[in-house]
């Protein structure tokens, strides 16, 4: 068979068939470049940017009076050390009652420090609410982003979107189940929760983490803290014990001699001293709460709660990142001692003895010192006294000191039945006088007797019994506030 004969019969044999089953299929049997799968990819479209994380901060001293100046100090350091991390004022929302720095009794008007040798803290720091406006009320409305709820103040909220991050810290006197506020009532932790659940419903945050410096601090979200909101929790103390102030004038470092009160609270100097010293780009909030762990170990138990998922997060997505601190190797630093400590709810007594030590002999504004003096104490004497005997009344004459100091074990919350706590304050309130910051030692003793169903009745007609004829003078809570 010639050449031309071996084409045709190819053609007729071989590739028209296969053109037949090309056209049957709808398929080229030839294909071009762009066709069989082998050509470049097309350059792809610019890509959506990754939307923007905002940092917010929501930093509350919840106390007033010169003789709690620690608490408001704290605040203004930690002011200080996010704004040097790039944090804007627009979005730092700062509750002080803004009473210490220009007070008379401050040694130095117009500067806050909150370290022995430390520079000022005060200046520059944002006055959002300040006085009458450090409330609960305001500090809920400002994290839910309700600024139509605040009333008074800058009127600046936590505006934040489904990307940002949050952090709040809050130091102050606490007791089992609430964060005391200058102006009651107090942040009771069911309360406080609900506003965090809100928070996490609304969707308007990525990743939140809480600092809170404040005795007995752990019972506020011990049984309460949900685990998966993406909220990390790291507390002063456990549920049961005290938290310490720091820089006192009877430390081992004390705070300069003209200085008649505690500079700041040991949880807090030792956040905030690590922050300032570590690149926060190379320390993550586990690293972080295991330094302060041990700093504060001989003092206090600090404790976690919420969401550990995200602990090995790099601070600087919290508290922001100061580029001086970027040439900085990562190490463990010596920290000034915490020796001598002072228990948060008799710093106010240390205060007043020191002044008084510093007045002169026989002065008339000596002898009002002492008096005030005199006074505070017979009240803490009155409120444990008064308390003790409602127990016994309630309980009977054995087991009312076993049955107000028991505590629930680990995981249970305070109480079963908030408001009834929220109740039995006001009935004793009324009765007895203004509980103070040093009588909400008292709070787990009320969380029992609702625990154990005494009624409200009863529990009036003891405090009538354990109060009758107490002159409340000045701690009339007609005049104070009730707590609840």
């Amino acid at each position: 068979m010639n050449s031309r004969v071996a084409m045709a019969a190819w053609w007729l044999c071989g590739f028209l068939p296969l053109l037949a089953v090309a056209a049957a299929a709808g398929e080229p049997l030839i294909w071009l470049p762009a066709e069989n799968g082998h050509a470049p990819a097309p350059a792809p479209g610019p890509s959506a940017p990754a939307e923007e994380v905002t940092k917010w901060a929501v930093l509350v001293a919840g106390s007033s009076g010169y003789e709690n100046y620690r608490h408001q100090a704290d605040v203004c350091h930690a002011y200080q050390i996010l704004k040097k991390g790039g944090l804007k004022d627009e979005n730092i929302v700062v509750f002080m009652y803004d009473d210490i720095a220009n007070s008379p009794d401050n040694p130095r008007p117009g500067i806050v420090i909150n370290h022995p040798k430390g520079k000022d803290v005060y200046h520059g720091v944002p006055k959002d609410y300040t006085g009458d406006q450090v409330t609960a009320k305001n500090f809920y409305s400002v994290l839910l982003g309700n600024k139509t709820a605040v009333t008074g103040g800058s009127r600046k909220v936590v505006n934040s979107k489904p990307n940002d991050h949050i952090f709040i810290y809050y130091t102050d006197h606490g007791a089992a189940g609430l964060l005391c506020m200058p102006n009651p009532p107090d942040v009771y932790a069911d309360d406080f929760i609900k506003v965090l659940r809100q928070k996490h419903a609304s969707k308007s945050y990525s990743k939140m983490i809480i600092y809170v410096e404040a005795c007995e601090s752990g019972s506020i979200f011990e049984g309460l803290m949900p685990q998966d909101h993406n909220i990390y929790v790291t507390t002063a103390a456990n549920a049961q014990e005290n938290s310490w102030a720091a820089y006192c004038p009877t430390m081992e470092i004390p705070p300069p001699p003209e200085y008649d009160t505690c500079l700041g609270d040991a949880y807090s100097v030792s956040w905030m001293e690590d922050s300032e010293t570590q690149d926060l780009k190379k320390e993550s909030i586990k690293q972080q709460y295991e330094v302060v762990k041990e700093r504060t170990a001989p003092l206090s138990h600090v404790m976690e709660y919420g969401d550990k998922t995200f602990k090995e997060d790099m601070l600087f997505l919290f508290q922001g990142f100061d580029p001086a601190k970027s040439s900085i190797r990562n190490r463990p630093l010596p920290m000034p001692s915490l020796k001598g400590a002072i228990n948060q709810r008799d710093a106010d007594i240390l205060f007043m003895w020191r002044k008084y030590e510093k007045l002169n002999g026989g002065s008339e504004e000596k002898q009002r010192a002492l008096r005030e003096i005199k006074e505070t104490v017979l009240h803490r004497k009155h409120l444990d006294s008064s308390i003790d005997f409602i127990g016994k009344l309630v309980f009977g004459m054995d087991k009312g000191p076993s049955m107000l100091e028991a505590a629930r074990g680990s995981g249970q919350p305070l109480v079963d039945d908030w408001d009834c706590l929220k109740r039995m304050v006001r009935v004793f309130e009324s009765q007895c006088g203004s509980l103070t910051q040093y009588g909400m030692r008292h709070m787990r003793a009320f969380a029992n007797i609702c625990n154990n169903g005494v009624s409200e009745a009863e529990m009036k007609e003891a405090s009538i019994s354990a109060c009758d004829g107490y002159d409340m003078g000045k701690w009339n809570p007609l005049v104070l506030g009730h707590s609840a």
